[in-house]
């Protein structure tokens, strides 16, 4: 069996780069970063469908706004922005619940994959304040997300997405 020389150097290096992101190789000591596989896809979330619209339409905004819904859309693997993707926004907010058609619309991407919405205040539904977006273009696979807000006077939420083809 060989054992593997360890120096104060080998430590300080695989502690900069990370635990479990090292190789040590030979009886060198020499550490090399491990080879990235890339950026996985953004997994549908568990209750992210509830009062999904398909078709809900693209507007400027929902309802009077005063919260802003931002996020990114990448490819998932090399992370490339994907410009001119369609992203549905809906959720209980001051002017009408998630079930109301009032309460959905739908944005694209620009050339940089980012998306905004101005909408009404989120509130709490069911005793959380969250949002529902949902990417539904055909494109790639289809992704619901149900992100849970950290307090219901928060006036912005940040959704990314990283998507894999259909």
């Amino acid at each position: 069996m060989t054992d593997l020389i360890t120096t104060r150097r080998t430590l300080l290096t695989a502690a900069s780069v990370g635990v479990g992101a090292v190789v040590a190789t030979g009886v060198s000591g020499l550490i090399i970063p491990a080879r990235a596989k890339g950026i996985a896809p953004t997994p549908s979330m568990r209750g992210g469908a509830n009062n999904y619209r398909p078709g809900a339409p693209i507007v400027e905004r929902i309802g009077g706004g005063g919260f802003l819904m931002t996020g990114t859309v990448r490819r998932a693997g090399d992370g490339a922005p994907l410009k001119g993707q369609r992203i549905q926004i809906w959720a209980h907010t001051t002017e009408g619940h998630e079930r109301d058609p009032e309460s959905h619309g739908a944005t694209l991407t620009d050339e940089n994959g980012v998306f905004r919405m101005d909408m009404p205040q989120i509130v709490p539904a069911f005793g959380q304040p969250h949002g529902h977006l949902a990417y539904d273009s055909g494109d790639f696979k289809t992704v619901f997300m149900r992100p849970v807000m950290a307090s219901a006077r928060d006036t912005s939420l940040n959704v990314d997405f990283v998507l894999e083809p259909a």
